[in-house]
């Protein structure tokens, strides 16, 4: 076997393919790495390209929106002039501030600085537990605006414009600021300040800075109005005790009156209430407001269709600047037509009560309502009216026994007086010369039983005013009566009938009753006390007609009213009929008044001047007829 020998070519031979390999996986390397650094950077330039086009198309927007806005700006500026900066700010929105305290809540718009809902917390809509509450200003059914003219002929109003809100507190007051701002520090500002356990609001109107923006060479149109809801059960009752009250000339007060499109231009003017019956919404002024324009208008046209609103109101009231701007002091009430709550406001609020003029205003304010409340104070509102009813006719009791003393005596001597009227038939005047003798001999003075009967006149008149103004009987139950401010129905008609109305009410039916028999009682006497005159209705045959229309007419008129007023009507005749009663059969003898008028006849009488001056007149009548008979 032959035997192999090393191979020196072989050896350089691999050597050299090894180097080459190695050189080829070298250079791949290389290029590996030179294409994964280009990709690298082609990525990054990329990614930094796909970074630069956003920002670069954002900077444009931003651009865009600021062309955009300028293009607002200009155009607000165009319509509001100065007062487009208010349009720019972030306030200027449909938002809303809330005032509350435990009486009332306040909901106070961005746009116009005025309150778009008032809500009284502690009372209901129609029927207590009804789940409703008063709502004296909600869905727009009131608006207050400022008309206000600026310098570049410009006419404005602030219902219309934004108003920036700050709400702070001042101890337990909230106090929220409205500013319709032409600048940063030029402004006109509603500022609202709400205490506790307060239905008045203090309401100031004041600016900054509008000199320069505002013409106030004129005064600025404050115009008010409100659409009142109606609130009680009785659209009927409810609207007629629903009018415009104002105050003017230090202390005077008066009313719109009822009604389509009345108007009234009262000067000085402190104050305006949109009076409901039971609730109010007054503005009052610190700075009276030289002319006024109050304007009320009756919505109530078919009471089975127009059932929502009663009246519509609207007060135009100009605000006069001072140096070029505004500083006006005023309050809002929002709360209850009550007395004494009004009257704790101490700013005059309790006239817008009618409680009546001149002796019957007085009754009711230093009689009725101080005794009344008194009584209400410490028992139920039924009791209390039949209290007050009692110790109001016991008060009045010696002028009712005056009154049928007086009747009883011309009782006695109505066979005389026939008589003497028999004899002077054809001549009247000596016919009066010896009737008054007889009466002047007599003693008895035929007006004694009228002026009895006119002091208590003043007292049924403000009983009428008193009882629909008592808000302490509102949603007060008595009997069968859910309210003592409403009608007591005890059953419903399924028709209605014109003056009635479609439901029966109780009370006035018993009123009525009760007035019947007692003019069936005293209607014998009052004739027998009046003999017929000569010239003059026969009061008899009157009498006769009265017993029966004046029933007729309670049940009419008071089939609507209050039960409260009906109930005080019921047991106000029960009780006169009662005193009547008693009277008649324990203080009045005829027979004694006829032996006390016979024995005054045989007693020298002096004869009174009143008589004196009568009988001299007719002394001068009868000479004179002589004398034009005498002529003829």
């Amino acid at each position: 076997m032959e035997k192999k020998k090393f191979d020196f070519n072989s050896i350089i031979g691999f050597g050299l393919i090894f180097v080459v390999i190695m050189w080829m996986m070298y250079n791949n390397r290389q290029t590996e790495l030179k294409e994964q650094q280009e990709k690298a950077k082609t990525e990054k330039e990329a990614k930094a390209k796909s970074v630069s086009t956003p920002t670069q198309e954002m900077a444009k927007t931003i651009t865009d929106t600021t062309v955009a806005d300028s293009v607002k700006i200009q155009k607000l500026q165009g319509s509001l002039g100065s007062f487009a900066y208010s349009a720019t700010l972030p306030s200027a929105k449909d938002d809303f501030t809330t005032l509350e305290n435990d009486l009332i809540k306040l909901k106070i718009a961005n746009k116009g600085g005025y309150i778009v809902e008032a809500t009284l917390k502690n009372f209901e809509r129609f029927n207590k537990d009804s789940g409703k509450l008063v709502e004296l200003i909600k869905d727009n059914n009131a608006s207050f605006n400022l008309q206000l003219q600026t310098k570049d002929n410009r006419v404005l109003n602030t219902k219309d414009l934004f108003f920036e809100p700050t709400l702070t507190k001042s101890g337990a007051n909230q106090i929220l600021s409205m500013k319709l701002k032409s600048g940063a520090n030029e402004y006109l500002e509603y500022k609202y300040v709400l205490a506790p356990k307060q239905y008045l609001v203090d309401f100031d109107i004041h600016s900054q800075g509008m000199n320069s923006v505002l013409n106030t060479t004129k005064p600025i149109d404050l115009q008010w109005d409100m659409k009142t809801y109606r609130n009680e059960k009785s659209i009927t009752y409810e609207n007629r005790y629903a009018d415009i009250r104002y105050e003017y000339e230090e202390g005077k007060d008066n009313y719109v009156g009822q009604g389509k499109d009345k108007e009234e231009t009262p000067e000085k003017v402190t104050f305006v209430a949109f009076k409901q019956h039971f609730f109010s919404t007054i503005l009052a002024t610190k700075t009276p407001f030289a002319t006024s324009k109050l304007h009320s208008n009756n919505l109530v046209n078919d009471e089975k269709i127009d059932t929502t609103y009663t009246k519509q109101f609207r007060a135009n009231l100009p605000l006069i600047a001072t140096n070029g701007e505004l500083d006006y002091k005023m309050n809002w009430y929002f709360g209850p037509t009550d007395y004494k709550t009004l009257k704790e406001c101490d700013r005059g609020f309790d006239k817008i009560i009618p409680l009546g003029w001149g002796i019957f205003g007085w009754i009711n304010k230093f009689i009725f309502i101080p005794l009344f409340g008194f009584l209400s104070s410490f028992m139920g509102l039924g009791i209390a009216i039949i209290i007050f009813t009692i110790l109001i006719k016991v008060a009045m009791s010696p002028i009712t026994f005056k009154s049928f003393l007086s009747q009883a005596k011309m009782k006695v001597l109505r066979p005389e007086i026939m008589e003497i009227g028999e004899k002077f038939k054809k001549d009247p005047m000596k016919k009066q010369q010896e009737t008054m003798k007889l009466y002047n001999k007599a003693g008895v003075n035929p007006m004694a039983g009228c002026i009895p009967a006119l002091i208590q006149i003043p007292f049924m008149y403000a009983s009428f005013q008193f009882f629909p103004s008592a808000f302490e009987l509102r949603q007060k139950s008595f009997l069968w009566a859910n309210d003592l401010s409403s009608f007591d129905q005890i059953a419903k008609l399924p028709f209605h009938i014109p003056l009635y109305g479609d439901h029966i009410s109780l009370f006035p039916i018993l009123a009525a009753i009760a007035i019947f028999f007692y003019m069936k009682m005293t209607s014998g006497d009052q004739a027998m006390a009046q003999p017929p005159q000569d010239g003059m209705p026969d009061m008899g045959k009157i009498m006769k007609i009265m017993i029966y229309v004046s029933p007729v007419m309670m049940l009419i008129f008071f089939n609507s009213y209050g039960s409260g007023l009906s109930l005080y009507n019921f047991i106000s005749n029960l009780i006169t009929i009662g005193i009547m009663i008693v009277i008649k059969k324990y203080f009045i003898d005829s027979d004694k008044i006829h032996a006390q008028i016979q024995e005054n006849k045989t007693k020298p009488k002096a004869e009174g001047k009143f008589q004196k001056k009568m009988r001299e007149m007719m002394e001068q009548a009868e000479a004179q007829k002589q004398l034009q008979n005498k002529k003829k």
